[in-house]
C-alpha cells in the first residue's frame, strides 16, 4: 500500500514539475493599442500566472505581450530567470501612460523596476517599444485602462 501511495505521490509531483517547465500560452487574451499599433496580449492576472509570466516560451510573434496585472499600485520588479527571449517591460499607469520602460536580458535574475507605483506591466520583444517610437510618457489604451 505504501508503495502505491508513494508511486501515486511521485506521478503527481512529477507532473507538477513538468508542468512549471512549460510555456503558459492559454491566458485570457485583450487587445490594447499604442498609436495606430494594435497589441494581442495575454492577460496575467493571478499570482501563479504572474510568476511564470513568458519562461520557457522561444518565440513570440512581434505583435504580441503579456501583460501584468496586480491588485493594488506598487513598485512592480521583474526579472528574466528561465525567460529564453530578451525582453521590454513598459510599467504603466492606471491611465495607460508609459511611466518606464526596462530591456532585460534572457535567463538573468537581475532586477528591473518600475521607478514609481504601477499597476501593470507590460512586456513585449525587446526592442518593439522603441521601434514603434514609444516612450516614457506614451500612452497605450484598452479596456484595463482608465481614460
Amino acid at each position: 500500500m505504501k508503495r502505491v501511495l508513494f508511486s501515486i505521490l511521485f506521478a503527481v509531483l512529477s507532473g507538477a514539475v513538468s508542468a512549471q517547465d512549460t510555456p503558459q500560452t492559454n491566458l485570457p487574451r485583450i487587445k490594447l493599442q499604442a498609436g495606430m499599433y494594435q497589441i494581442d496580449t495575454q492577460v496575467a492576472q493571478t499570482p501563479e500566472q504572474r510568476s511564470i509570466g513568458l519562461m520557457f516560451r522561444s518565440d513570440m510573434p512581434q505583435h504580441e505581450g503579456m501583460l501584468f496585472v496586480f491588485e493594488q499600485p506598487a513598485t512592480q520588479c521583474f526579472w528574466m530567470k528561465n525567460t529564453l527571449l530578451p525582453l521590454t517591460a513598459a510599467f504603466i499607469a492606471d491611465d495607460g501612460t508609459i511611466v518606464n520602460l526596462a530591456d532585460m536580458k534572457p535567463q538573468t535574475t537581475d532586477s528591473h523596476c518600475s521607478t514609481k507605483p504601477v499597476r501593470f506591466v507590460l512586456e513585449m520583444n525587446q526592442g518593439w517599444f522603441a521601434k514603434k517610437g514609444l516612450k516614457a510618457g506614451s500612452r497605450l489604451a484598452g479596456v484595463a485602462f482608465k481614460p
